[in-house]
C-alpha cells in the first residue's frame, strides 16, 4: 500500500462511516462499477450531497473501502502470526490458516483486492496503489518467512516466497470461484510439502 504521503485518506464522521459501511457491502457483493453513489447514499441513509461533501468522489470511497479492508486484514494476520509457533514453517502455515478464517467470515466472493483489480487496472486510479501495494506486502511477507526456514539460502528463499505467494493467491481465487472444496487448506498443505522438500536440498 502507498505511504501515508502518497495515499490520501479522509477523516471519518458518523455519516461518512455509515456511507463507507454501505459502500463496502455493496462493492464487495455487486462490484465497484455496478454500484453508484446514489445507491450508496440511499443504503447509508445520507444525501448524495453529504456523500460528496465527505469523500469528494466515488474514487475516494473506493480507496477508503480497499485501504480499510487491507488494514483490518493486516491486524488480523498479525494476531494470528503472533499466536503461531515460532517455527518458520508453522508461521507460513498460519498465513494460510488466517486467510482461511478470514474468508470464512469476510470473503464469500473471494479476495476483495483481486476482485477490485478486475475492475481497476489503470495505475492512475487512486485505488490502484492500494491493490498492488497489498499484494506486494504479501509477497514481502512470504519472502521474509521463507528466509527464516533453516537450510534455505537467500536466492532460494526469494524464489520460494514467490511460489508461496502464487499458491496463496491461487487459493483465494479458487475459494471465490468455489471450484473445489477448501482450496486454502489444500494450498497450505502444498506449501508445507514444498517447504519440507526445499529444506532437504
Amino acid at each position: 500500500m502507498g505511504t501515508p504521503e502518497e495515499l490520501r485518506r479522509i477523516t471519518m464522521t458518523p455519516a461518512a462511516r455509515r456511507a463507507l459501511a454501505a459502500a463496502e457491502r455493496l462493492f464487495y457483493d455487486r462490484g465497484i462499477h455496478a454500484v453508484g453513489v446514489d445507491l450508496i447514499a440511499a443504503e447509508a441513509g445520507v444525501t448524495k450531497k453529504t456523500l460528496y461533501d465527505r469523500f469528494g468522489s466515488k474514487e475516494q470511497i473506493v480507496v477508503e473501502y480497499l485501504a480499510g479492508r487491507d488494514e483490518r486484514w493486516r491486524i488480523f494476520l498479525a494476531e494470528r502470526l503472533a499466536a503461531a509457533a515460532a517455527r518458520p514453517r508453522a508461521r507460513i502455515a498460519a498465513v494460510f490458516d488466517a486467510s482461511r478464517a478470514w474468508m470464512a467470515d469476510h470473503g464469500s466472493k473471494g479476495c476483495s483486492m483481486v476482485n477490485a483489480h478486475a475492475e481497476i487496472s489503470d495505475p492512475a486510479h487512486p485505488a490502484h496503489s492500494v491493490i498492488t501495494g497489498q499484494k506486494r506486502w504479501m509477497l514481502d511477507l512470504f519472502t521474509r518467512l521463507a528466509r527464516d526456514v533453516e537450510g534455505i539460502g537467500p536466492e532460494a528463499a526469494d524464489r520460494l516466497g514467490r511460489t508461496l505467494m502464487l499458491l496463496h493467491e491461487g487459493a483465494l481465487v479458487a475459494h471465490g470461484l468455489k471450484v473445489f472444496p477448501d482450496p486454502i487448506a489444500h494450498a497450505r498443505d502444498e506449501a508445507d510439502a514444498l517447504l519440507a522438500d526445499a529444506a532437504k536440498r
